[in-house]
């Protein structure tokens, strides 16, 4: 990893047209008092993703997005992992939704995939790449463990969420509160080893 960066800049862009992750992402920055703008907003458009994990995907989208508007930039790229399905649908997560971003779709197709395997855990991975306009970037990696329901329950998140119940709750990432889905997920795992790392002698 390259040696680490404090982030002392007043802006950051947000590489995604994902709202759902905007506004998570947005949320957990709020502490910090940086003025965050998504890319959309900025007329970035989207990099294909062409890596072959989640670290590499994100700081591709980061170095594009950093490099596109002359501002540091903060990607990320997520992913539902399930052991029983080989990994799938992992990276290619989103794709799995169509060109629709039809997430019902994409949730059905994971719950007739596993018809007849009686593992049903899975877990979540979310890479941050935070990414300067000088080519300077750094990756965390974060993980949130869980079980996957059938019937979905839940319309607070997006994407798997509404399937996807974590260990120790009763409740899935789509039926919890977002304040404490933040505290618990994946992507509150990997920020929590960013703002360690970039963030942490800024918190007020």
């Amino acid at each position: 990893m390259p040696e680490g960066r404090r982030f002392r800049e007043p802006r950051l862009v947000i590489a995604t047209h994902n709202k759902g992750k905007l506004a998570e992402i947005d949320d957990l920055l709020r502490p910090f008092h940086i003025d965050v703008v998504g890319a959309e907003d900025l007329g970035l458009p989207e990099p294909e993703e062409t890596g072959d994990t989640f670290e590499a995907n994100a700081s591709l989208k980061a170095h594009a997005a950093a490099a596109a508007s002359g501002l540091p930039a903060l990607a990320d790229d997520s992913g539902l992992v399930v052991p029983a399905l080989r990994g799938e649908p992992g990276i290619y997560s989103a794709r799995w939704a169509g060109p629709q971003r039809d997430f019902a779709l994409a949730m059905r197709t994971v719950e007739d995939r596993l018809q007849g395997k009686s593992d049903r855990r899975a877990h979540f991975v979310a890479a941050l790449a935070l990414a300067w306009p000088d080519g300077h970037a750094q990756v965390f990696r974060g993980e949130a463990h869980g079980v996957l329901i059938w019937p979905p329950r839940g319309t607070k998140g997006f994407g798997y969420d509404p399937m996807f119940l974590p260990d120790g709750y009763e409740h899935t990432f789509g039926e919890l509160d977002p304040a404490e889905k933040h505290r618990i997920s994946h992507r509150a795992d990997a920020f929590r080893k960013l703002v360690a790392a970039c963030f942490a002698s800024q918190e007020s």
